[in-house]
This record gives C-alpha cells, structure tokens and sequence, in this order.
C-alpha cells in the first residue's frame, strides 16, 4: 500500500523577517534556511551582509518580496572592529596577509591617537571610495569576487559614498596591531572593510576590518530581529505586509470608493507626497505601493488587487 500524501503546508502570509544574521554564513545561506523555517520558496533577501558579519538582514515573505526593490534601505549602521598595522587579499580578518605588509612595532607605537582621529576624519562625509576588489560589484556582467577567484588582477574605480558618522568607541593598542571599536552609519555601497583598508594606507601602517555587526538597515534594527534559531522555535512574521508598508514607506489613506478604483487599476489624483508610498484601504490594509506623476498617482507594486 502506498503511503498517505501529508497535508500540504500552507504558504505563510506575506510580509518581512528581520534576522539576526550569524557568522559564517552567506546572505543566500540565510535565504535558504528560512525558505525551510517558513515552508515557502518566496523569500528573498534586500541587500548582502558579507559571511563574517552578522545583524541585520532583512527577508521578504511571498508577496512581501516585491518590496525589497523600492525598500529606502540607504541609510545603515555597523559596529565595527578595524586592525591597524597590517593589509589583507580582502580587506577584512578572512584574507590572507598581504606580503612584506606588516607595519613595525616601532611604526604602529607612533601612530597617536591624533592622527587617527584625523585619519577618521578624512573619511568622514561624501568621499570618493573604491570598493574591496573581492566585492559584489560587476565588472562587465561578472562579480569582482568572481574575477579575483579567476586569478584576474581586479582594479575597480572609486565612486561616491556617504560616511555620516564614523566615531571610535575604544582604542586597544598591542604590540603588533592597533584595533579600534567603531561605529559607523553610512550610505548604501560602502564598505566598511574599504574605510579599514584606507584608514591604514593613510597612516602608513595597513589595516583590515576585523569584526562587523550591523545594527540598522533603513528603519529596521536589531531589537525587532530575531536569530535563525528563534525562528525554528517560533516561525512568525517580524513584520506583516501592512506593519511592512506602514514602517519603511509615507502613508496614504484612502476612503472606499477611492480604495476601489486602486484594486481595479484606475489612477487617482495626485497626493503630492515625494517618493514611493503606500495606499491603504479604510480597514487598514495595504493595496499598493504607488508614486505621483503629472498629476496622478500610478502604482508601482499592486500588493491587493481587487
């Protein structure tokens, strides 16, 4: 006799996980596990948290995933930990040492405390920076990580970043190395081990991130995120798709006949609100993401069609 079929499990409702990414793990690797956790194949991640780094990482669930694209997830902030004193392959405790790299004893114990702070300053504000050559950035189409593994010698341009804060907590200073607990809030695109490796050439003695937690994403921070274990125990949404909308987007409330006209495609008359924001139905729940232009208001992600 062939076995009985197990009930189907039903897809969960749409909406966000933020989880507290462990060590050691990719970003994709996370993706999976909560695939799992959840019962679905809809998840999907906004913006790569490197294996090392933990925090912050931000899921999508089913229909919640086609907000990850218009996200404002510009703004972030890291606790991190920069060695001073030597370079690495990647910029970050992960690589190897860069040959003939490391800094003296004698060389490191100059470096004052007034130069780093300088050092820091430099790299403060909107600053040109050039992106890890192991980064995610594409080259023609192709990964630069991926072209580093290939044996290419990758050169990236710098472009444009933001640091708006960057301030030490604590200086430990050892006879091979300077390490500096810091904390960082900067635009998307930066790379914090970039700012390690550029503190370092700065002072003439080299430097690799060591240690990175992200602590924010846009508005989503570590008190609402929950490990990959939690989630085991308890798998739940961190946020469903109105709480979703209601906290990373401005809000527009409609009354019926307007919600309507939404559902079924129909523009409606401008709000004049800047940017991307939800519309939401009068008994609270979200119906699209949408913008203004010439006048209308046109969605953008239709998230409750009629």
């Amino acid at each position: 006799m062939s076995r009985p079929k197990e009930p189907r499990r039903p897809a969960p409702p749409p909406g966000l996980l933020i989880v507290d990414k462990p060590a050691g793990m990719t970003s994709h690797d996370v993706v999976a596990r909560a695939r799992r956790i959840m019962g679905t194949r809809k998840v999907g991640h906004a913006g790569t948290l490197d294996p090392m780094a933990t925090g912050v990482l931000v899921l999508g669930i089913e229909r919640a995933t086609k907000l990850l694209g218009h996200l404002a997830l510009d703004r972030k902030t890291y606790l991190a930990t920069l060695s001073l004193g030597r370079s690495t392959t990647t910029d970050d405790a992960e690589g190897e040492p860069l040959a003939g790299n490391d800094a003296a004893s004698e060389t490191l114990a100059a470096v004052t405390d007034e130069q780093i702070a300088d050092g820091i300053a430099a790299l403060t504000g909107d600053i040109q920076q050039v992106p890890s050559a192991v980064s995610a950035v594409k080259i023609d189409g192709k990964r630069a990580y991926a072209r580093v593994r290939a044996g290419e010698d990758v050169v990236l341009p710098p472009r444009p970043v933001t640091v708006h804060r960057f301030d030490v907590l604590g200086v430990r200073r050892e006879e091979d190395r300077i390490e500096l607990d810091a904390i960082v809030e900067c635009s998307s695109g930066t790379y914090v081990r970039a700012l390690a490796r550029d503190l370092g050439a700065g002072l003439g003695v080299g430097g690799h991130l060591k240690a990175l937690r992200r602590t924010t994403v846009g508005p989503f921070t570590l008190a609402r995120a929950r490990t990959l274990d939690q989630l085991e125990e308890k798998p739940e949404l961190s946020l469903d798709l109105d709480a979703a909308v209601a906290a990373a987007f401005p809000r527009r409330d409609l009354d019926a006949a307007t919600a309507k006209a939404v559902q079924y495609g129909r523009r409606i008359p401008a709000a004049g609100i800047d940017g991307t924001y939800g519309l939401f139905a009068p008994d609270g729940h979200v119906l699209a993401l949408a913008s203004d232009t010439e006048g209308v208001t046109r969605s953008v992600v239709v998230l409750l069609p009629a």
